[in-house]
């Protein structure tokens, strides 16, 4: 760890969590240098929901790599993002009855939101934006000012500006919150003026895990549409069937004018990012928006490959299979341990949530005593006091409930 500490900036982040050297990965196994296996109930934040090394999507690449095929290209025409393309719309966009345009920001999530955000500011002529508490939709200045999270705020270093912060349906709930939002657009004196765009999570995942109801998520695409607000859904890290369907809001019955998509949809870790838009707000001019590796043709290799092995291997059901498996077991191995505790989830992304727990540092040494016992989960959510569950979508049911036995016993012990 030496090198790490002498020559990393400080900025590292999750090194800090999990202080082991990796050096190998497979599945839901990860292994350090010392050749110590982990199960990963953390993948990559949601960007290996395939697994790691999945054999399908190796094979695709090496094979890709071993003709010489181009790499990198921009925009510019290739056979492997044609190709991408056109199995995209085919088997995920035209089954769901979507009709989007796609752009291809730089390879991260934060990009594909930046490019949402310039899509419908220049779509409706407004620049104001409305975002929930509890959301995280990237670092970058424009995605950081729709972030909520103060530490990650903090480093901006400048005011972010332009977005309102609305209170999130699970905050209030006694509260109609979509009243409130109603309210703010229709009150002359509100002080609000009505925005460009709403952008949501289905399920707030740095928030504290929060699935958000999906009659609420009905009720906003109705105020959206009845005042020409457009919607955006960042499904960033829910997204790729993590939630048991391919977008995280298909269980709300509900179609965003803009999708965010990157992390898992690139099928194999590889940087990847998409802006869906509807045809009509397909307004941003050529080079307006760019990256230098929006053409990488790696990922549009993997992220076919990635959607291949989904419908192949008919993931939904499984995902919502072993969901089941979990939120069994929390439910009547980990929630008795304290009545405090509160448990959520959808599909296999789960919170357990320590914030009404006397001692605050409570999330982090179960986080450690975990990792010591070689689980790799990390935490989220209002003081950093949810941890979470999120294995790859692939983790066979005898290492799932291996892992989730191993949290069993460390919160026994800590609570103890």
């Amino acid at each position: 760890m030496d090198v790490f500490n002498k020559y990393e900036s400080n900025v590292r982040s999750y090194i800090r969590s999990f202080p082991a050297v990796f050096e190998f990965a497979k599945g839901s196994t990860l292994t350090d240098e010392n050749g110590r296996d982990y199960i990963d109930f953390f993948s990559g934040a949601g960007a290996v929901n395939y697994g790691h090394n999945n054999d399908y999507i190796k094979e695709k690449l090496i094979r890709y790599l071993s003709e010489d095929r181009i790499l990198h290209s921009l925009d510019m025409g290739a056979t492997a993002k044609r190709e991408f393309i056109e199995f995209y719309e085919e088997n995920i966009l035209k089954p769901r009855g979507f009709d989007y345009k796609i752009q291809f920001p730089g390879p991260t999530g934060a990009n594909a939101v930046e490019a949402a955000l310039k899509i419908a500011r220049k779509a409706t002529g407004r620049t104001g934006i409305f975002a929930l508490m509890g959301a995280f939709h990237g670092m970058t200045l424009g995605s950081l000012a729709c972030t909520t999270d103060a530490d990650s705020r903090a480093g901006a270093g400048i005011d972010l500006s332009g977005v309102t912060h609305l209170p999130a349906p699970y905050m209030f709930p006694e509260m109609d919150t979509l009243k409130y939002y109603e309210t703010l657009l229709t009150d002359d004196h509100s002080g609000v003026a009505k925005p460009a765009a709403f952008i949501i999570e289905a399920v707030q995942v740095d928030g504290g895990v929060y699935p958000l109801p999906a009659e609420w998520l009905q009720g906003v695409r109705k105020l959206c549409d009845k005042y020409g607000i457009l919607m955006i859904i960042d499904d960033i890290q829910a997204g790729a069937d993590r939630c048991g369907r391919y977008f995280s809001f298909e269980y709300a019955g509900i179609v965003p004018d803009i999708v965010t998509v990157s992390k898992s949809a690139g099928g194999y870790g590889l940087p990847f990012a998409m802006t869906l838009m509807k045809p009509e707000i397909d307004v941003l001019k050529p080079g307006e928006h760019t990256g230098t590796f929006r053409g990488n043709q790696l990922a549009f290799v993997a992220a076919k490959a990635g959607i291949e092995y989904y419908l192949a291997n008919d993931m939904d059901n499984e995902v919502c299979r072993k969901g089941a498996l979990v939120r069994e077991f929390l439910e009547k191995e980990i929630a008795p341990l304290d009545s405090r505790l509160q448990i959520r989830g959808i599909g296999l992304l789960w919170g357990i949530d320590f914030n009404a727990m006397p001692d605050p540092e409570i999330s982090r040494t179960v986080m450690q005593k975990c990792f010591a016992n070689c689980l790799v989960a990390e935490r989220a959510g209002r003081g950093n006091n949810v941890l979470k569950i999120m294995p790859p979508l692939v983790i066979e049911d005898a290492q799932l409930l291996q892992g989730l036995e191993i949290l069993r016993n460390v919160m026994k012990e800590v609570l103890a």
